[in-house]
């Protein structure tokens, strides 16, 4: 059913056949030097300025009839083309609608006396620019679709979209918990003003007053959004590691007791789904998008926003828990965020919009297999 994916960089997706992927590498030679030069938030404003080529190249291959899917602000003149060529534009929304993302992101930088904007304002302006030429979107969480639902969009506009993960490596540990590990605390999200790293930070404060051994691991990618405020924390022991491949990744989880990820704005966490689906409990605010998925008091719970006191009181009730004996079942969590999961639910949305149907389905099938045996 694809006829061809997009993308600004020099390798393709995984399963995505060759002869279905366009590739711009230029784009993404552009993007990696900017990321060797400048600093972090100079390089997504300058990744942002890449996004009109990326538009003009991807147009220049645009067929009337066909559809598009798309983030925020890359592809805003095929989006107009499409529309007016008889096809129809799905916006895969990864964050809330632009404004309310703007909006939260914008109040917390004030309150931190941060001068950086949320994000890059000509990123912005663009994902502003594109909302009107949405006809449906890929809300992966009752959070996003509550804020499109406040800035005009339908209910029959939004199509349920859950992020799925790798269930053959997050997986929850076969071992018994070491009895000699003190309470591990772990958030493997880059530490930012908009994952609540702060209010994690005090909590974890609150918590070594109870249990001076505890431990935070957290990942190394500070955002420039937080930096400068780091000194205040300089008393307490984080240990931090670096962004890891998903099968490391799983096994540092499962060396941890607890997850959490305070955030003031996700569209859905996989860090949090991943450490879900590694049998730890999670600590989560409702703006996460996985929370979702919490079974409060049984395999996690949900804090407000902003409230290191809540997440310091969820952490606690868990590590007393956890020295109980108890474990989180994770069975729940894998029934929902499998790939298996997410196909049949996107095809029978799509199947519903009468934009799928069993024809183009079974055809689709067929040129699988003959691609898979070309050499």
């Amino acid at each position: 059913m694809l006829r061809f994916l997009a993308l600004g960089t020099r390798r393709g997706a995984a399963g995505i056949p060759p002869g279905r992927t366009r590739l711009n590498p230029w784009i993404g030679l552009c993007g990696y030097a900017a990321g060797q030069v400048f600093s972090q938030f100079k390089e997504e404003t300058l990744r942002s300025r890449l996004f009109a080529w990326f538009d003009r190249w991807v147009l220049r291959q645009l067929e009337p009839g066909d559809h598009i899917l798309s983030s925020y602000g890359y592809v805003n003149q095929c989006f107009q083309w499409v529309r007016a060529h008889g096809g129809k534009t799905f916006l895969d929304a990864g964050n809330a609608h632009p404004e309310s993302y703007w909006s939260v992101l914008e109040e917390e930088y004030a309150r931190w006396k941060c001068p950086l904007p949320p994000f890059p304002q000509g990123w912005y302006r663009r994902a502003a620019a594109m909302m009107p030429l949405v006809d449906y979107v890929l809300s992966p969480s009752s959070h996003v679709t509550r804020s499109f639902l406040a800035h005009g969009f339908r209910p029959e506009q939004m199509l349920r979209n859950v992020y799925p993960i790798d269930l053959a490596c997050f997986v929850p540990s076969k071992e018994p918990r070491p009895a000699n590990r003190p309470l591990t605390i772990i958030s493997t999200g880059a530490p930012s003003l908009r994952k609540g790293t702060p209010y994690l930070l005090e909590a974890f404060r609150i918590v070594r007053k109870a249990h001076p051994s505890a431990r935070l691991i957290l990942n190394d990618g500070v955002h420039d959004s937080l930096r400068p405020l780091l000194g205040r924390y300089s008393d307490l022991p984080i240990e931090w590691i670096p962004r890891l491949p998903h099968p490391q990744l799983a096994a540092q989880l499962r060396e941890a007791d607890i997850f959490v990820l305070p955030s003031l704005e996700e569209g859905m966490a996989r860090t949090a789904l991943e450490a879900m689906a590694c049998g730890l409990p999670c600590v989560l605010t409702e703006n996460t998008g996985s929370s979702d998925l919490i079974a409060p008091e049984l395999t996690g719970t949900i804090v407000p926003i902003r409230d290191p006191q809540a997440i310091a009181a969820a952490i606690l009730g868990w590590w007393a828990r956890i020295e109980r004996g108890e474990r989180v079942q994770s069975e729940g969590i894998h029934q929902q965020v499998g790939f298996d999961a997410f196909e049949e639910s996107f095809l029978r949305q799509l199947h519903a919009l009468e934009l799928v149907g069993g024809a183009s389905l079974a055809g689709a099938q067929r040129r699988d297999r003959k691609e898979e045996t070309l050499p």
